[in-house]
């Protein structure tokens, strides 16, 4: 387990792209599959929805789900041009509140997690759906942008559970939770 953690620790580092929001290439799986690892606001969100998964609902899958699915009725909602206001904002504000939610070990009702994590996944879907009908393939975007989201929600359960193991390892993850909602205010004054 420590050295899975410490090959993420390694990966999230590697990251040197921030916000990207750009569709690149003709190739719509690549791109969507890369999407989520290279675009370090939803890498950290969906993360961290795979982190709260572990502490705050009985089945741990259940906010990766609602997850996927919420993105991906943004997404189709992007597609089709329905407008939402602040898309960019409310990526950004998940950034901040589930990484306070991480680093401060809130406790709130499953219900709650759900409807927090729903509204989040559309923004995040949203912003991508815009994009998708530039790209040659765009069900091939989608396929590997849903791939890529739960590879990074499973690696945030494993975090999770991670963090059960002590209180020492449970510090080192809320530590992140703190690092990633300050990472999310940066985003919000500066860029």
């Amino acid at each position: 387990m420590k050295k899975w953690l410490l090959f993420l620790c390694a990966f999230l580092l590697s990251v040197v792209s921030v916000h990207a929001h750009v569709v690149a290439g003709e190739n719509g799986f690549v791109s969507g599959a890369t999407h989520p690892l290279f675009g370090f606001d939803h890498l950290l969100a969906m993360l961290a929805v795979g982190v709260i998964s572990v502490t705050l609902t009985k089945k741990i899958w259940t906010l990766p789900l609602v997850f996927v699915l919420s993105m991906v009725s943004g997404g189709i909602l992007g597609i089709l041009g329905i407008s939402l206001l602040g898309v960019e904002y409310g990526i950004v504000l998940s950034v901040i509140l589930l990484g306070l939610a991480i680093a401060f070990a809130f406790k709130f009702k499953e219900l709650w997690a759900i409807i927090v994590v729903a509204i989040f996944a559309v923004f995040h879907g949203h912003a991508h759906g815009e994009e998708m009908p530039q790209i040659a393939m765009p069900i091939l975007y989608v396929l590997g942008f849903v791939l890529s989201t739960i590879f990074l929600h499973l690696s945030g359960i494993l975090v999770g559970l991670y963090a059960r193991q002590s209180k020492v390892s449970q510090k080192i993850v809320q530590a992140g939770g703190i690092a990633m909602a300050s990472f999310g205010v940066y985003l919000l004054l500066f860029v």
